[in-house]
């Protein structure tokens, strides 16, 4: 799905024609459920983006932006002004203590965004020959969804998939562990293995053979054993189960993280960046045929 670059004007910033919100009214109470309320964001179809690096990421992307609530008193800096100028979107005036709860620290932000999702569509993620995903099979904690697309962006990957009955990526912390690159690359979420395999499927049908390597403790093959340089999809099972058994079966190939210390294993978050980390080395080092 190719997302639309948001319409640009010359507008100058102010309050002239804008909005104002000082009350905890229905729109103030709409943008609070777009923060904590799972149900009611995915209705939506939109979050709240707090953060320089993340809105900026936002609209780099196209992410469309549907509204700009910024800060009433005060001035603001120009990297605000520039986004208000520079991106339309419908524009409010919050006052500081709003922002302040909105923004959920001690210094009310200057400037949040509420910006569209993205469909939940696989068909998003584009495989070639050089793919890196991931899978992440019924992940509990938001915090870890984000951590590991952000490790997918910066280890050169391509998408991430969450499955199963799941925490939201879309979860401010989700969001805010991503440092931004939420917004850089596809985070699809499906219902079960089997939209994800069933997709699979259809990749290798159209020529890309798409590799699944599975990581487990008791997994028969050390990860630098195994080539990770073809197109490949890693899986990464929940953090307290682990992966379930349909993928067990399905993974081409079941890889351990050798352990030193006291320690029996990696959080998920830690052991998928490892994974991708060792996909990456072996990439920029081809060492020939395994």
């Amino acid at each position: 799905m190719t997302r639309s670059r948001p319409s640009r004007d010359r507008r100058p910033p102010g309050p002239a024609g804008d909005r104002r919100v000082t009350t905890r009214n229905a729109t103030f109470q709409q943008w609070e459920t777009l923060l904590h309320n799972r149900t009611k964001r995915h209705r939506a179809g939109a979050i709240l983006v707090q953060g320089v690096r993340p809105i900026s990421l936002a609209v780099e992307a196209g992410w469309r932006v549907r509204s700009w609530l910024y800060r009433a008193e005060g001035r603001l800096s120009d990297w605000a002004e520039e986004m208000l100028r520079s991106v339309r979107a419908t524009r409010y005036a919050v006052s500081e203590e709003l922002m302040r709860e909105l923004g959920d620290k001690e210094e009310a932000p200057e400037l949040l965004a509420e910006v569209e999702t993205p469909a939940e569509d696989l068909s998003r993620v584009r495989v070639g020959p050089d793919f890196l995903g991931v899978v992440l099979d019924r992940p509990t904690s938001p915090g870890n969804i984000g951590s590991v697309v952000r490790s997918v962006d910066a280890l050169g990957g391509s998408a991430v998939i969450v499955g199963g009955h799941a925490a939201d990526a879309y979860d401010p912390k989700s969001v805010r562990a991503s440092t931004g690159s939420l917004f850089s690359l596809p985070v699809v979420r499906v219902s079960s293995a089997r939209e994800v395999l069933s997709w699979v499927e259809q990749v290798r049908a159209g020529g890309v053979p798409l590799r699944l390597v599975a990581t487990d403790e008791d997994g028969a093959v050390e990860l630098a054993e195994q080539d990770l340089r073809g197109p490949t999809l890693v899986l990464t099972g929940n953090e307290t189960a682990g992966l379930s058994n349909r993928w067990r079966e399905e993974a081409d190939g079941l890889v351990h993280i050798p352990m030193g210390g006291t320690a029996s294993s990696l959080n998920a978050a830690s052991a998928t960046t490892v994974v991708l980390y060792e996909a990456s080395r072996q990439r920029r080092h081809d060492r020939g045929p395994a």
